[in-house]
């Protein structure tokens, strides 16, 4: 439906916006979907919402563009975020670009790519930036920056600017940094170390999208001053919506076992959550509270030795 359809729809719109309340996130926005091409998903709290242009997002919202889709988005102090088709990114963290955390431990922004292509583009006005994926991330106050990740790597091709490597370890966290600067190209695949380049890889190059060829132009005055639309409901998250973010570095989950207990009541939801547990231990204590409550004594071995 790309449109209420008269009062009645709009009334059925206005409870499923009570219904699907964001949960666990901020209401405040931070940035502004500009440009939208094919379709985006919009997983905010425990909901599935369909994003529009001019959208606002929020800090903790997983966005996921189509297979054709490209995604522009505006952050304050002039930082342009785009994401090519098939691509999924987390927004983790989101300072207002003011405060300048240069040197601190934690950058102002913090966006994690799943998988896809990332391009980040800022001024020396725009705050510390990291792109972040499971197994390199990139840091940039000004300049730009080109992130692909799919699964067994990721490059990052910085294409003007500075900023800094670093290798993310597996609880997610950010080590072994270094320098890094225009014209220069990094590469690390799963269980290995870094490699530098003065030049991306034709690789690379081939597969990159090409709009990320181009400076990206900003299309936040064309928002300014207007009402920002709501995005639509359209489901609440299944596991399948969920679960590549429930394996995250642990670092990253935090909050996800608040931000999805309710969809516990979902049977299948519960179901697979059982299921795989292994993967997500955080888990137990909700599925299995009675293994926790005080005084509870853990079962006994009667084979182990005596």
């Amino acid at each position: 439906m790309v449109s209420p359809f008269g009062v009645q729809m709009r009334s059925i719109g206005a409870l499923l916006a009570v219904v699907l309340l964001p949960l666990g996130v901020s209401a405040q926005g931070i940035a502004t979907v500009t440009l939208l091409e094919g379709s985006l998903k919009l997983i905010r709290g425990a909901n599935v919402l369909q994003g529009l242009e001019g959208v606002q997002l929020r800090q903790g919202d997983i966005l996921e563009s189509s297979a054709s889709g490209f995604v522009q988005v505006e952050f304050p102090g002039g930082t342009i975020v785009v994401l090519g088709p098939s691509s999924k990114a987390f927004v983790f963290r989101a300072g207002s670009g003011r405060d300048g955390a240069r040197g601190a431990k934690e950058p102002d922004t913090n966006l994690i790519l799943l998988s896809g292509w990332l391009k980040g583009e800022s001024t020396s006005t725009a705050g510390l930036y990291r792109y972040s994926t499971p197994a390199l991330a990139a840091e940039s106050g000004n300049g730009a920056v080109v992130v692909h990740f799919d699964g067994g790597g990721c490059d990052v091709n910085f294409e003007s600017g500075s900023g800094a490597i670093g290798e993310i370890s597996t609880d997610g966290s950010w080590h072994e940094a270094y320098g890094a600067k225009g014209g220069q190209f990094f590469s690390r695949r799963e269980g290995k170390g870094v490699n530098t380049s003065s030049h991306p890889s034709a690789s690379f190059v081939s597969a990159m999208p090409g709009a990320f060829m181009d400076t990206l132009p900003s299309r936040l005055a064309h928002y300014r001053g207007k009402r920002a639309p709501e995005p639509r409901p359209d489901h609440l998250v299944s596991y399948a919506d969920v679960q590549p973010w429930l394996t995250l570095p642990s670092a990253w989950r935090r909050g996800f076992v608040e931000r999805f207990e309710s969809r516990l009541k979902d049977a299948e939801f519960r179901r697979q959550m059982e299921e795989h547990l292994a993967q997500y231990p955080e888990w137990d204590p909700v599925l299995h509270p009675e293994k926790y409550k005080q005084g509870t004594q853990p079962a006994v071995n009667n084979n182990s030795p005596q």
